[in-house]
């Protein structure tokens, strides 16, 4: 029998619906997103400011939590998009630094500054995200330790902060290829499901105290056989196989699961989570990002945010509703991973 604290099993109810799914979008893109908007703009990415960031975040804050159960948000740039959030609407806040360490092998993460879980749980979080980027692959070695125990010691800090805090833990890994490979490439698909279920297994185990596993898919639709995605003709997977890929990793958890959109279009997306439900895996909503407000971002930066406001409102909204149409046809409480509600042991 699963043992929660009573805290966090309200605060992880605050970010989902009455079914208990989580239907929640994602804005606490920064570094990508200031990138993505210079682009737009034709300009240096030195002319990008915070405001024009928070600008951003607030306006999908604003529209699209009307339609989420739950808005995930940094607290660099977003604090002003945690204020406008629709009532009911929970929030998520990341926790970790943007990117990774350059300077060194392995992708090793980094906390953000100036903060800590209990600031953050002062901001109004209901619930803590941290990204990490993980492969079983990796084999560099930092200071004389390998690259993979140092995340398992840092995973183990975060799980063990957000116990003290009554913080919910949602984990977060994406997986890479150590060789500086794209990640997107037909040989990295193949090895993908390998990856993702190893990760999935890993941090489900007690001693990391995570809540909840914000996992991507463990296939590329890309290169799933005769999907709407897969433009190439390369196949990684069967339709079949890719079902039982879906199941296998799932399975790997001992925790509730939930998917990340990786920054695919919204179609990709929903045709992504129907194969899901097909199989039959057990996940317990998405946090969404990318795939629901992308395209609005030239919107933004060519005409601005009152411009972004209403392209939100209209396609964004679309895209929300469509890809929350799925989620109730295939996504299930987060409780079910437990057998149910009468199933955890409130501690």
């Amino acid at each position: 029998m699963a043992k929660i604290s009573a805290k966090k099993i309200e605060r992880i109810d605050a970010v989902a619906d009455d079914k208990g799914v989580i239907t929640a979008a994602a804005m606490d893109q920064r570094g990508s997103l200031k990138k993505a908007i210079a682009k737009d703009k034709g300009v240096d990415l030195s002319t990008v400011t915070p405001e024009m960031l928070s600008e951003f975040k607030v306006a999908v804050s604003k529209v699209l939590t009307r339609h989420a159960s739950a808005i995930l948000l940094d607290p660099e740039f977003g604090q002003a998009a945690m204020r406008v959030r629709a009532p009911g609407s929970g929030l998520l806040t990341s926790y970790e630094n943007s990117g990774y360490d350059n300077d060194r092998p392995g992708r090793l993460p980094e906390l953000l500054p100036g903060y800590d879980v209990a600031k953050l749980v002062e901001l109004g979080a209901d619930a803590i995200k941290i990204l990490l980027y993980y492969t079983p692959f990796e084999d560099a070695v930092v200071d004389g330790r390998s690259v993979n125990d140092i995340k398992h010691e840092w995973v183990r800090g975060i799980g063990e902060e957000c116990a003290k805090n009554d913080a919910p833990f949602f984990l977060e890994c994406v997986a890479y290829d150590p060789h500086g490979g794209s990640g997107q490439d037909l040989e990295f698909a193949r090895t993908k499901p390998e990856a993702v279920i190893a990760y999935t297994t890993e941090f489900s185990k007690p001693e990391y105290q995570v809540d909840v596993l914000k996992n991507e898919v463990p296939i590329n639709m890309a290169y799933v056989e005769g999907s709407k995605a897969n433009t190439t003709g390369e196949t990684a997977y069967s339709r079949s196989e890719a079902k039982d890929l879906f199941n296998r990793a799932a399975e790997a958890s001992t925790l509730p699961i939930i998917y990340l959109s990786a920054g695919v279009d919204d179609d990709v997306f929903r045709e992504t989570i129907e194969l899901a439900g097909e199989s039959g895996a057990n996940f317990a909503g998405v946090l969404c990002g990318r795939a629901t407000w992308k395209e609005g971002i030239p919107v933004y930066a060519k005409q601005g945010a009152a411009a972004l406001e209403d392209w939100l409102s209209d396609r964004g909204v679309k895209n929300i509703q469509a890809l929350n149409a799925v989620l109730q046809q295939t996504a299930r409480s987060w409780t079910d991973k437990y057998g149910g509600r009468d199933q955890i042991q409130v501690a």
